[in-house]
């Protein structure tokens, strides 16, 4: 026990005595710029994506392929940069992805085709993914583990504010100068973090770059990620647009994705030298984090998204309006995060996470309750405000209780695979969400036509009336038909109306799901370190 000890102490000593050469807040701003340029990119071509056809020839369907392309190898690579910093190290890792990442934004501007916009989105991607799970590595080590709430605070803002400012700033970019400049306006932030990273970012002592560790990569893991992380993305990106699993195309990559993530799981749990090192799910606490922050990043996303859809699609908004409305929620993003910051470093965190999963539970019951055809603006932004609310409660809470009792030397692969669950999340969500406003809206209409019928008094009323005011403008003999569309416009409008309601209804019964399932997390002592208070 005494040897033990012995060897033990000179890496512990060193792990608690090492500390940054530079203020940890220069470092946690310096890398969240990096981050936050990333995070920014996932959603801010969304809006461009008619421009981009039209410029280049292509059909609105194929231009879509510029989101999927992203997104696929975005996924890849999150999961990758614990191995890769291990590798060459975790700054000369993250500097490397800062460099792919602005040098593929300048040829993604100059692309003359859609296919080479398509493969430097790629490299866009996979440059991109290595930045948000270093980011956040770098934050935990460089700060106290009392301190790290509020650091991820800041990392929060990155996470959470830069994907709702996306389409709103690539809408304004694209009316007023051109597609190509949201992704010219990457170059000079790039060009900035990667200078500002090299003076002040360091590698902890306990993070070497060892190359030979390239001889035993673990190249069937690779693959299996590669074909898993891409026939999801296809399968969720595609689904709704080719019918779902109508179609032989979906059905092909739904199963290639089934077969190949189940063989990864299973070879990346046994393998000697894993590019994901699963066996971290042991620790219950750290399991139970990356179920909890899944489904964090799937309603953060599927929110993001659900509420300018129906104010666009159902009252007839502009995206630019309907992104507005989201602008009252990212003001009370930005307050909440420091706030919630200091709640971790006082309450534990598990009391935390079961605040903001009740508060979800209330937000999304009382959207449910007041999303209607007569929303007006004022509305809709306050119902963001009380949605988002409680999102930097659960974000940073759950994102600080993973690294409680975990080694210091796994915050790398740690960060890696929370940030990877919390990407795969929320586009799981999105997609299910957005099918599922779709089958809702369905259900609702066809209740509604067993009602709608030629001899139904109330229909007849409606008919005639409509028709007595038609006839002034179009005639008697097109009345009868305008009548009858404008009745069945109106049907459509509110079965979907409906579909949105029962949608935030089933959110609100998922977030109390969760409740029960953060009590599964251990309690830390606050102020002193979850590892310490664990033990």
């Amino acid at each position: 026990m005494a040897a033990t000890e012995t060897i033990a102490e000179p890496r512990l000593i060193a792990q608690a005595r090492w500390r940054p050469r530079v203020n940890p807040w220069a470092i946690a701003a310096t890398v969240a710029l990096a981050a936050f340029m990333e995070v920014l990119d996932t959603s801010i071509a969304n809006v461009a994506l008619p421009h981009i056809a039209g410029s280049l020839g292509a059909s609105q369907d194929e231009s879509t392929w510029v989101l999927t392309a992203y997104l696929v190898s975005n996924a890849v690579v999150l999961p990758m940069g614990g191995w890769a910093a291990s590798v060459i190290g975790r700054k000369n890792f993250f500097m490397f992805c800062i460099v792919i990442f602005t040098i593929s934004s300048f040829l993604c501007g100059i692309a003359p085709t859609l296919g080479f916009l398509l493969l430097f989105r790629v490299l866009q991607g996979a440059g991109g993914g290595g930045l948000q799970p270093m980011a956040q590595a770098i934050m935990a080590d460089s700060f106290e583990p009392a301190k790290r709430g509020l650091a991820f605070a800041l990392y929060g803002i990155v996470a959470i504010l830069a994907p709702s400012i996306g389409p709103t700033l690539g809408g304004w970019i694209t009316d007023n100068y051109s597609w190509h400049w949201i992704f010219y306006i990457n170059i000079p932030v790039g060009i900035f973090a990667l200078l500002m990273v090299q003076r002040m970012v360091d590698d902890p002592p306990w993070i070497k770059g060892d190359r030979k560790r390239l001889r035993n990569a673990d190249g069937l893991g690779i693959a299996l990620l590669v074909i898993s992380m891409a026939a999801l993305q296809i399968t969720l990106d595609k689904g709704e647009e080719k019918d779902w699993f109508q179609s032989d195309f979906i059905r092909f990559f739904a199963i290639a994705f089934v077969v190949s993530f189940a063989a990864l799981l299973i070879w990346e749990w046994f393998a000697k030298h894993p590019i994901m090192e699963l066996r971290l799910l042991k620790n219950r606490n750290f399991a139970t984090c990356c179920f909890l922050m899944l489904f964090t990043g799937g309603l953060l996303n599927a929110t993001t998204v659900l509420q300018p859809l129906f104010l666009q699609a159902q009252l007839g908004y502009t995206a630019t309006i309907a992104g507005l409305s989201l602008s009252a929620g990212g003001l009370v993003l930005l307050v909440m995060m420091p706030l919630a910051g200091q709640a971790v470093s006082r309450f534990p965190a598990r009391n935390i996470i079961l605040f903001g999963f009740c508060c979800f539970a209330f937000s999304y019951y009382f959207t449910a309750m007041r999303i209607n055809l007569g929303l007006s603006f004022g509305m809709a932004s306050w119902l963001r405000i009380v949605q988002v609310f409680a999102i930097p409660f659960v974000f940073i809470s759950v994102t600080t209780a993973a690294y409680f009792g975990m080694p210091v030397e796994k915050n790398n692969q740690i960060s890696g695979l929370i940030n990877f669950v919390r990407n795969i999340g929320g586009s799981i969500l999105i997609s299910l969400t957005n099918a599922g406003i779709v089958e809702l809206g369905q259900f609702h209409q066809n209740q509604m036509l067993k009602h709608l019928t030629p001899s139904s008094p109330n229909v007849q009323n409606q008919v005639s009336a409509l028709s007595s005011v038609f006839s002034r403008t179009a005639g008697p003999a097109n009345a009868a038909q305008l009548a009858q569309g404008q009745i069945y416009n109106q049907m459509q409008q509110q079965s979907h109306a409906l579909a949105y309601q029962d949608m935030y209804f089933i959110l609100c019964l998922a977030s109390l799901i969760m409740v029960p399932l953060a009590l599964l997390l251990r309690k830390n002592k606050p102020g002193v370190g979850g590892e310490i208070a664990i033990h």
